[in-house]
């Protein structure tokens, strides 16, 4: 079988890597690319998810991290999300305990009220060692955490472990893409130069140009600019001026939000808005006025519409990454949708004619997976308290049914969920929530049943152990120096 992947950048050659790891027996993989495009990624934030994908790779995380510059993360800050003051960390790891009956904010939010409760992030530990700037990795880690990494570096990275793997990588600009005249589907990419690369099955890597699935088959998009309006983003690269911390920044301004993403080299920074509210030059003088260190490039503007394409898989091609649709990267779930869109294509993976059963299978699950991280980037902006009339609007807006039902049933008794397409779980769902300033009205009545203090002394027991293993734990940079320090 002749899979064809159009477009390098970090989801060209994750499927690459991907592929001739795993099929190398039984597909031949040919990545087209031309060094004369640039690709969007200006530094990578991750999740946890991203471990469990690098083990289908067969990555050394030692090696891949001095490889790229990496380091840790335990979550993300979010500054001024609620209120313009306000400070919370979304962390990656599992809040408190829970039992049968209820999930741990139960009775956190019973302890509080009896004058018992430390803030919500005292009883995890992911939580407290990013507050800490602690980290420890390892096989008996006791922490759940994801990367910081430089985007050009991975991609390099996985091309050198493609290419030794057996792909085949042709450099050249697609001109055109040849059509199948009988039956429609894609028969090769031709090039400026007149070759043409035929396949089997085409990976639409293309970005946000979509080029095989959206010029060429014509999919269609579902927009979603109405709930998440920001459609512009300017990056710039910074030298490091300290060490960094083992989460990423991410800090509300009066027309959306700027990041900070901490390498080993340097630190990633963007600012995201909407042009409505903000003209491009102004955007560009606050991102320039926020940043700390020595500028490594110029700032690069991106343009982008939030929405998805109707399918991902059609015909004989599937769109990943930008080119499948698009979510803002306010919870790093970028990386995320590329990873599990293929596992699950090697999973359906059709050797001979590809079948309507699977092509449906695929993208109804892509469609669930999307949609849940659109719920949750939106829940930030949509709870928030602030007055300016970006964020506003923001509040005013009616949020899709599913997030709506969610919203609703937390605020009336904190309760919450993860279903099985949630990528997010009950944790991430409960802190941002709290963070965002949604205090729920009532809550389950398991926790009054407790003799009076146990309930103190259970919570003050959990927090002391949390405690004691963070300051057990070296500093994020002394691991980072010990264990994958980059050779810059």
């Amino acid at each position: 079988m002749r899979i064809v992947i159009a477009g390098g950048g970090t989801a060209g050659w994750l499927a690459a890597a991907l592929l001739t790891r795993q099929l190398a027996d039984l597909v031949q993989v040919t990545l087209v690319e031309s060094e004369a495009i640039g690709t969007i990624g200006v530094g990578e934030a991750t999740i946890p998810t991203v471990r469990s994908f690098h083990a289908l790779l067969g990555l050394d995380e030692a090696e891949f991290m001095a490889a790229t510059g990496a380091s840790f993360k335990l979550g993300i800050a979010f500054e001024g999300w609620a209120q313009r003051d306000d400070r919370y960390v979304h962390s990656f790891g599992e809040v408190g305990r829970s039992t049968w009956m209820g999930d741990f904010q139960h009775f956190w939010l019973e302890a509080q009220r009896q004058g018992a409760a430390a803030p919500i992030g005292a009883y995890c530990l992911e939580h407290e060692a990013a507050e800490a700037g602690r980290f420890v990795g390892g096989p008996d880690t006791p922490l759940n955490y994801a990367y910081h990494f430089d985007a050009g570096r991975y991609a390099a990275y996985l091309r050198r472990r493609s290419e030794a793997q057996g792909l085949t990588r042709i450099e050249g600009r697609i001109a055109r893409v040849e059509r199948d005249p009988m039956g429609g589907d894609i028969a090769a990419l031709v090039l400026d130069d007149g070759q043409r690369v035929e396949g089997d099955l085409f990976l639409d890597c293309t970005g946000f140009h979509a080029l095989l699935i959206e010029r060429t088959l014509g999919v269609g998009f579902e927009d979603w600019g109405h709930w998440l309006p920001t459609d512009r983003a300017l990056a710039v690269q910074t030298r490091s001026v300290g060490p960094a911390p083992p989460y990423t920044r991410a800090i509300a301004h009066d027309a959306g939000w700027r990041w900070q993403i901490p390498l080993q080299h340097r630190v990633g920074n963007g600012l995201v808005y909407s042009s409505r509210h903000l003209d491009d030059d102004a955007a560009r003088e606050r991102l320039l006025a926020s940043i700390e260190g020595e500028t490594l490039i110029e700032p690069r503007l991106i343009r982008f519409r939030t929405g998805r394409r109707m399918a991902t898989w059609e015909r004989n091609c599937v769109a990943l990454s930008l080119s499948s649709g698009f979510v803002e990267p306010l919870e790093s779930t970028s990386l995320h949708l590329v990873m599990i869109a293929l596992t699950r294509l090697v999973q359906l993976l059709p050797f001979g004619h590809p079948g309507a059963a699977a092509r449906a299978r695929f993208n109804d699950q892509g469609r669930r997976e999307i949609e849940a991280v659109r719920d949750f980037v939106l829940l930030h902006y949509h709870l928030n308290q602030r007055d300016d009339p970006f964020w506003r609007e923001r509040r005013e807006i009616t949020p899709p049914d599913s997030l709506a039902e969610r919203i609703a049933l937390f605020a009336e008794g904190a309760h919450t969920y993860q279903s099985a397409d949630d990528l997010f779980r009950v944790g991430s769902w409960v802190q941002v929530m709290l963070g965002q300033r949604l205090a729920p009205v009532a809550w389950h009545p398991l926790a009054r049943a407790m003799p009076p203090g146990e309930l103190g002394a259970a919570l003050d027991q959990l927090r002391g152990g949390i405690a004691a293993t963070v300051a057990q734990l070296p500093t994020h940079q002394q691991f980072l120096d010990a264990y994958c320090r980059s050779p810059d």
